[in-house]
């Protein structure tokens, strides 16, 4: 099937290129290829996967053929490059089956699980607040925001108690096909 990697990672002071590709070496490897340079894309208008070093980021527009197993090389990738990255962010993944049913994911990459957490708190205050915002009052879309901190605050408590947070540097949200954003 085809899939669509679209998202810019945002890495920290003094991260070199054989850093990155050797963090995303689970998603070279699944393409048979040795650098991000030789990774192409399926559509020509496409950068690829491209280490800018004065951003300090790694761009994301990607395309490519791939099997079941891509998903899991693709988060192992992601995982790896977490600990290089300043920040968290987000790197959206559309899969396109043959049976029409296009499958989208959010992958939060960061520094750590709580940088994550934080992220995606952000993100769904901001989708929510923009979402209201048409149908409510400023007051009224506050309420909803401050509620939604909160069970994000709920959230963490319980990832802590459990231990589910200690470790993780990526995480994958599946979408509702409503959710895609287009770019």
């Amino acid at each position: 099937m085809e899939v669509h990697v679209h998202g810019n990672i945002f890495l920290g002071r003094g991260v070199r290129l054989s850093q990155v590709e050797h963090a995303l070496r689970p998603w070279l490897e699944y393409l048979d290829v040795d650098t991000l340079a030789e990774a192409h894309s399926l559509e020509r208008e496409e950068p690829g996967i491209q280490f800018d070093p004065r951003e300090r980021t790694v761009n994301i527009c990607w395309s490519g053929e791939v099997g079941r197993s891509f998903h899991a090389r693709l988060a192992e990738a992601f995982q790896n490059v977490g600990p290089l990255t300043e920040y968290a962010s987000e790197v959206e993944v559309t899969y396109y089956p043959e049976n029409g049913e296009d499958e989208f994911y959010q992958m939060f990459v960061g520094p750590t699980a709580e940088a994550i957490h934080e992220f995606r708190r952000q993100c769904v205050v901001e989708d929510i607040g923009a979402m209201l915002s048409r149908h409510l009052g400023k007051a009224e879309v506050d309420q909803v925001a401050a509620l939604v901190s909160q069970l994000f605050d709920q959230d963490w408590a319980a990832r802590k108690i459990t231990g589910e947070h200690s470790t993780a540097s990526s995480t994958v949200v599946p979408l509702h096909p409503r959710n895609k954003h287009l770019h």
